[in-house]
């Protein structure tokens, strides 16, 4: 009995492990030194995984409203937002800082580097953008709006809402494993689903009923 209900509990773990999740890979700049994300305007479900990818210089990833871009989302709101800090990477660099947020909410995500004026010179990008709900408010239009700010603000605060850490990097090419495999090539980014070993650990346990 104490196996069979070991066995029971085994399977119950095993079959939330094998529930997909999402991770989805968005690389920060490029080794050209361009001022963007790829890609910039991203699907996301609620309880995907987003993993941002830093290549050189110096960038951030900085949550704001759509109504105030190159503004942290903390100066509008009463919710801190998310921000990654500065990441440098030098061109030389065998290895790129990442940093993982969980997406909670369907609701649209707008995001900008606040280094420099790399916000009003285009380096933004939407999560969730929702233009069935209000066409006016689209990645284009939030882009528009960024090149008229006077300036581009750096929350004054740690990381938020997020995790840290690093990913071999090769040029515009990386490679990554947050929670199993996900691969990236050039400066196009992939959305994997990550199965986990639910069936071998059913299989294990069931032996010793």
């Amino acid at each position: 009995m104490q196996f069979t209900t070991f066995a029971f509990a085994a399977l119950s773990v095993a079959s939330v492990l094998a529930q997909e999740q999402k991770v989805h890979v968005v690389r920060v700049g490029a080794m050209n030194g361009s001022l963007a994300y790829y890609p910039n305007n991203l699907v996301a479900a609620v309880g995907d995984m987003v993993q941002f990818q830093f290549a050189p210089a110096n960038h951030t990833v900085t949550q704001s409203t759509f109504d105030k871009p190159c503004s942290p989302f903390a100066q509008n709101s009463n919710i801190t937002g998310v921000f990654s800090g500065y990441m440098p990477v030098s061109a030389s660099s065998t290895m790129a800082p990442t940093y993982t947020i969980k997406i909670n909410s369907t609701a649209p995500m707008w995001l900008y580097c606040s280094q420099g004026k790399h916000c009003q010179n285009g380096m933004t990008m939407v999560i969730n953008e929702n233009t069935k709900a209000n066409a006016s408010r689209s990645l284009a239009a939030y882009q528009t709006a960024a090149k008229g700010q006077a300036t581009n603000v750096t929350p004054n605060t740690t990381p938020t809402n997020g995790t840290s850490g690093t990913t071999t990097n090769t040029g515009d090419a990386s490679t990554t494993s947050p929670a199993g495999t996900t691969t990236q090539t050039g400066n196009s980014a992939s959305s994997v689903a990550v199965p986990a070993m639910a069936g071998l650990l059913a299989m294990g346990f069931a032996l010793l009923v």
